[in-house]
């Protein structure tokens, strides 16, 4: 049977699909609907925010990371992704017409927010439920597929992974601690959906923990909101608290800040303000959406123009302290697992980055478990030979399958 806020959702939806008339499948069309929403009682609106308020809430019931919903390519279900796998919840969580879709998700936006996603295209938003139990966050994006909408959804786990349970070599730890390291840029790194954002959100807490500090974190949009305790934690958000993550870097710099979170460096201009925030004295954590720590590294030269490479490899040798490059694999239970590479700014990485000889680090990284270093196939490996994974599994998930191969059958692996 379909849970009551769903069915009244659909029973308003009725009433409000014979205001504005049969979809023409067009913006113009969305924008009719939008003017009507913002017409009705706010108890109308509020009921119809309950359905999509339960399928948030149903997303933490089973366990799903992420939701899509809408548009013409779902079906008409809503799909959620657990433990890796997307799949539709059907008939539990009911079926929707385009247009039914269309109307509810302009529900959940304000006025502005719908004139940014007309004139864009798309719209990136964080989303707050307040339920008996406590705050519940979501990253959500909201884009046009044949002229109609359709929402992806992240749900922030509202418990922070503890940074032990992470399994970082304590030199590594140490170079993510204020405690012990003031200065330097850290790289978390990995494919969308690989846990980069848990992984930094599990660091900040470490520091906000253990140190005396100011951390400024810009995000877009913002996922979990640290409570202040050894440290005071200020969170900016992209488009409401400032406008790009450049400026918000250069107004940090101006904040008093020990800590700066970059959430992304998706250019030049953010890479190279990153470097030069690390290179002032402070500590810089920022991602990337890469799937090595030697990708990371050609990423950012190859975001930079020929004439200015020289200098930023320069600066990026002296403030890199390491780079951590993160995958979720499937695990023999169902569940998912934290594979990663790390690589240490040690004097051999910082000349190879200086002199421009990438394809070495690699190696450097292979052979320097000791020092806390590991390679992603290394991992894989350790995680395929304590049986957590399977062979396949690690395979698939190899960068380079050969060199894992090799270590299966030939190489002990540093646990």
């Amino acid at each position: 049977m379909l849970d009551h806020r769903l069915q009244d959702a659909k029973d308003l939806l009725a009433n409000l699909y014979e205001q504005v008339g049969a979809s023409g499948e067009d913006i113009e069309w969305l924008a009719n609907v939008g003017q009507m929403l913002d017409r009705q009682p706010e108890e109308y609106r509020q009921r119809l925010k309950q359905a999509m308020n339960f399928l948030m809430l149903a997303m933490e019931t089973k366990e799903a990371s992420d939701l899509d919903f809408g548009g013409v390519g779902s079906n008409g279900y809503v799909w959620l992704r657990i433990y890796g796998v997307k799949q539709p919840v059907y008939p539990e969580l009911g079926d929707f017409t385009s247009e039914e879709t269309d109307i509810i998700l302009l529900n959940l936006l304000t006025a502005g927010q719908r004139e940014e996603l007309w004139k864009t295209r798309q719209l990136d938003f964080s989303y707050q439920l307040v339920t008996p139990t406590g705050r519940r966050r979501f990253r959500a994006s909201v884009y046009l597929e044949l002229n109609h909408l359709v929402l992806s959804l992240r749900r922030i786990n509202p418990e922070i992974r503890p940074f032990q349970s992470l399994g970082f070599h304590r030199t590594v730890a140490r170079l993510f601690s204020l405690e012990y390291e003031k200065r330097g840029m850290v790289l978390i790194t990995g494919i969308t959906g690989s846990g980069k954002s848990a992984t930094l959100d599990s660091i900040i807490d470490a520091n906000n923990r253990h140190a005396n500090g100011h951390i400024v974190i810009i995000a877009d949009p913002l996922e979990y909101i640290h409570n202040s305790n050894k440290c005071v934690v200020r969170h900016r958000e992209i488009g409401r608290d400032v406008r790009s993550f450049k400026d918000g870097t250069v107004q940090a710099l101006r904040q008093d800040p020990d800590v700066i979170v970059i959430g992304e460096m998706r250019d030049a201009e953010t890479i190279s303000t990153g470097l030069e925030a690390a290179d002032s004295g402070h500590k810089v954590f920022s991602t990337l959406h890469t799937s090595s720590a030697v990708e990371s590294i050609d990423r950012i030269l190859g975001e930079t123009p020929p004439a200015e490479q020289s200098r930023i490899r320069e600066r990026l040798s002296s403030v890199l302290s390491c780079v951590v490059s993160q995958k979720l694999v499937s695990t023999v239970d169902g569940k998912l697992a934290l594979a990663k590479e790390v690589m240490i700014g040690t004097v051999p990485v910082r000349s190879a980055i200086r002199n421009n000889r990438t394809e070495e680090i690699y190696q450097i990284i292979q052979q320097s478990n000791n020092d806390g270093m590991i390679t992603m196939e290394q991992d894989l490996a350790r995680l395929c030979k304590s049986g957590l994974v399977t062979r396949e599994e690690a395979v698939n998930n190899a960068n380079n399958k050969k060199r894992f191969e090799d270590l299966m059958r030939y190489e002990r692996v540093a646990v």
